[in-house]
């Protein structure tokens, strides 16, 4: 708890020196996520680092074309982080909403900046944005009353209205309407951000919340979410597929990968499996993440290297051993052992869909290899992509230990 408020004390003045110095700004942010590091759980220094290392990623896409807020930025970032890792280490139900509420505010001010504010695409994404976090807090706040005072409808209610605002939030089909449009209209380097990091908390609070408020009654609201996942899949795949800009492609990919995410939380109901569908979820989200970070910072920049970005879209489709192989294979195993085969069916016939598109996203940004500052983005994220070419059953452990508290 410390090491946060140090963090939060860090940032205030971050963006304060912001208006004198840019690069006093980044050296003080980064003093703040190394202090995210001195975690008080070793078994989560893997997930605070991978954390860190997306900020990073996010703060030096930023700085690859000077904004409105230029300096404000990177804190704004940072704090998305520190809420992100803090997260981890809390299952007071208010800490973590507050969390969720804390990554999602500073991505309102994130979505206005650029070379030209778009006003209307701001408007756009704020309105959801407020009604996708209304949702679930009213949602979070049912489901906790009825695990004190059951009541089979207002638990019912209460879930529906958190999975709702779930999907709104990160951009699941079929309230996914803000995503193709602000991804095509907003400047490509605030929606690196909003695209990337901003996708963890809200997941990581929905498991909380709905693993302190279990109820029999999820092995029948589990077909509702399975619903909702397998129309966030095609909808997604799909639309990209069709989609002809290269960030609309990638807005649907993001449909689909929330939808792939979406589907762990079918296992909520048969919690023998909830570990490893959880790793598949965290993991899925991870290379969205660094994924999303380096596609949109090289659309800023009309490209960036021809391996590296090959490689990243190779991960996407899920070719063995990169991070996305291992994703879905860690979703794909929890789903058949908690009885959905069917759904496990259609995420492998979703990623045979992607192929195509994902190719034609890695063509269409491919360029000669350069030192800049976007390639070394994209060598990042290839690296982190690269990590599980050992097999990583470590993050199963990270997992398990990041939600097995509650």
């Amino acid at each position: 708890m410390e090491s946060v408020v140090a963090s939060l004390l860090l940032l205030t003045v971050a963006a304060a020196v912001s208006l004198k110095t840019e690069r006093g700004a980044i050296w003080l942010c980064v003093a703040a996520l190394a202090l995210m590091l001195l975690t008080p759980s070793i078994e989560l220094l893997a997930y605070a680092a991978l954390v860190v290392v997306i900020a990073l990623m996010n703060t030096a896409s930023l700085t690859v074309k000077r904004n409105q807020i230029t300096g404000v930025d990177y804190s704004l970032v940072a704090l998305i982080a520190v809420a992100t890792i803090y997260i981890a280490y809390t299952n007071n139900p208010a800490f973590v909403l507050a969390a969720f509420v804390l990554a999602s505010v500073p991505t309102y001010v994130l979505v206005m900046v650029g070379e030209k504010a778009n006003v209307n695409v701001a408007v756009k994404y704020i309105t959801f944005m407020v009604l996708a976090t209304v949702l679930f807090l009213i949602g979070s706040f049912l489901l906790i009353y009825t695990s004190y005072n059951p009541n089979e409808t207002l638990y019912v209610l209460g879930f529906v209205m958190l999975v709702l605002g779930l999907c709104m939030e990160v951009g699941c089909a079929p309230v996914h309407e803000w995503v193709p449009d602000v991804f095509t209209a907003a400047d490509p380097l605030p929606i690196s951000v909003i695209a990337s990091i901003t996708k963890i908390v809200p997941f990581v609070a929905a498991y909380k919340i709905l693993l302190l408020t279990l109820n029999p009654l999820l092995l029948q609201l589990a077909i509702f979410v399975a619903f909702i996942a397998v129309v966030s899949m095609f909808t997604g795949n799909i639309g990209a597929l069709t989609a002809r800009e290269t960030s609309r492609v990638l807005a649907y990919s993001t449909v689909a990968n929330m939808g792939y995410v979406l589907a762990t939380l079918v296992v909520l109901s048969n919690v023998n499996y909830l570990y490893l569908a959880f790793a598949g979820a965290l993991m899925q989200i991870i290379v969205n993440a660094v994924g999303k970070a380096s596609f949109f910072t090289s659309i800023k920049v009309d490209g960036a290297s021809t391996p590296l970005m090959y490689l990243l879209a190779l991960s996407f489709i899920g070719l063995p051993p990169l991070m996305g192989f291992w994703s879905k294979f860690f979703i794909l195993t929890s789903l058949v052992g908690a009885g959905f085969i069917w759904l496990a069916f259609l995420i492998i016939v979703n990623s045979a869909i992607s192929i195509p598109y994902y190719v034609r996203v890695a063509r269409s940004l491919a360029r000669p290899t350069f030192p800049s500052r976007v390639t070394t983005i994209a060598a990042v994220a290839s690296a982190v992509m690269l990590i599980t070419v050992v097999p990583p059953n470590w993050f199963i452990d990270v997992a398990s230990y990041l939600i097995g508290g509650v």
